[in-house]
């Protein structure tokens, strides 16, 4: 990361939280603190008002402000989703909420900050393979799959990963199954072991997201 690009993250990150310590955005950033403090120094000797010292935290002065975007405050209730999805997008999330926080009007984050909405980690909720099973989705390789279903039979699958859905209790994969020839839903719940296959996808007349879709509404339909 060029510096540039780093002093921008520190004033965002220290923006979009109370207090913000030099530990707190040395493991963001992935520096030492020995560099959070050279930066941060830098930051006030160019008029940036941080507040604070070493060992203590930072924070922004009152009244200053990152280029005015404008968000709802309702927007920053967002952070719910955080349980629900795995680390790598999660910590994406805070990064973009400290942004939303950082840019409202005092006002306008305190309410958003004061939301009386609440979601604790719950067990089970953000599940083992959801990280790898979006990056296969979006490189378009091919899985092999080690599953167990409710009758906890274990059977092998290879599948060509199409979408992920949360249905509010479980995580389930939309693929098409190469064992069945058809789609399959797989709960990531039962999924016992899972391996990247080198082989790439393409997109095939019958076996797409969009069909997949279509066939999850047709039986939805029959199921009425």
């Amino acid at each position: 990361m060029r510096r540039a690009d780093r002093l921008f993250q520190i004033v965002q990150l220290i923006g979009g939280r109370r207090l913000s310590t030099a530990a707190f955005l040395a493991g963001r950033l992935e520096v030492s603190e020995r560099t959070i403090y050279r930066d941060v120094a830098a930051l006030q000797g160019r008029g940036v008002p941080i507040e604070g010292e070493a060992g203590v935290g930072y924070r922004l002065g009152a009244g200053f402000r990152l280029p005015p975007l404008m968000f709802k405050s309702e927007e920053a209730a967002a952070r719910l989703a955080q349980h629900w999805l795995d680390p790598a997008l999660s910590t994406a999330l805070e990064d973009a909420l400290g942004k939303v926080l950082s840019v409202l009007p005092t006002p306008a984050r305190n309410q958003a900050e004061a939301l009386p909405l609440y979601a604790p980690p719950v067990d089970g909720l953000a599940p083992l393979h959801l990280r790898a099973l979006r990056e296969a989705i979006t490189a378009r390789l091919k899985l092999r799959l080690l599953y167990r279903d409710v009758s906890q039979q274990e059977s092998a699958r290879i599948v060509r990963p199409l979408g992920c859905f949360y249905w509010g209790r479980v995580w389930t994969l939309g693929a098409w199954c190469e064992l069945r020839g058809d789609f399959r839903s797989f709960r990531l719940d039962r999924i016992a072991d899972l391996q990247l296959s080198t082989e790439h996808f393409r997109d095939e007349p019958g076996r797409t997201l969009a069909d997949f879709l279509r066939q999850v509404e047709t039986d939805d339909e029959h199921a009425r």
